[in-house]
């Protein structure tokens, strides 16, 4: 959110973000969580209720120690947001998802390769695929911190994906372009292994993607 955000700006803006997520076929019924960094903590959604249910008083404020005080429960995820927070200060939003594609590889435990350039919009040469780790835990939180060094993005293993971005839309669009990656090379390995781009190519399209599109959206 820009600096001069009210606080209800906020939450209206989790809110449409996080029914847009779901309109976009990026996740099902309450299964995925986002955030939003506010203050010294963060707002996020909460338990067990659909999106379309939410009003802006749901959203569950939380310190990132996770101290929390609300009627709510926050999402069972809590911690990786909060984790992601403290590890990556330039994060100001946090979706996670359990799209088709992304879910189907990470299933396998398996990375998506540099087989587009549109990878480096993630920030490297691979979406790396965490270990899994039961949902909620400490395990499960380390673990995608450390998939997420140097990248906006990463697959948690038989579980989903997780993105980050300086706000709510970046985090989304980037959400949505690891999912159609993932797609793609779904189909692409039906007809064998595809072309990987070499580490020097998508070093140039990295520093390409610093300037691209919505580096400034929030």
């Amino acid at each position: 959110m820009n600096a001069g955000s009210t606080e209800l700006e906020a939450r209206r803006s989790l809110i449409r973000h996080a029914l847009e997520m779901n309109r976009s076929g990026l996740n099902q019924g309450s299964s995925g969580n986002l955030s939003l960094r506010w203050g010294e903590g963060m707002l996020i959604t909460p338990s067990g209720i659909a999106y379309d249910r939410l009003g802006p008083e749901d959203l569950v404020p939380m310190a990132l120690d996770g101290i929390c005080e609300h009627a709510l429960a926050p999402s069972s995820e809590w911690r990786m947001h909060a984790d992601i927070y403290r590890a990556r200060p330039e994060a100001g939003a946090v979706v996670h998802a359990h799209p088709v594609h992304c879910t189907a590889l990470a299933m396998h435990g398996r990375e998506i390769p540099a087989v587009h350039y549109m990878i480096a919009a993630a920030g490297g040469k691979t979406i790396r695929c965490a270990p899994y780790h039961t949902y909620g835990t400490p395990e499960l939180s380390a673990a995608a911190v450390q998939a997420l060094q140097g990248r906006g993005a990463c697959l948690l293993a038989n579980h989903g994906m997780v993105a980050i971005g300086p706000g709510l839309e970046r985090a989304l669009w980037l959400a949505l372009e690891v999912e159609t990656l993932a797609h793609q090379y779904l189909l692409a390995l039906q007809l064998g292994a595809p072309t990987v781009l070499s580490d020097e190519e998508i070093e140039r399209v990295v520093v390409k993607f610093r300037d691209y599109g919505l580096k400034q959206a929030t």
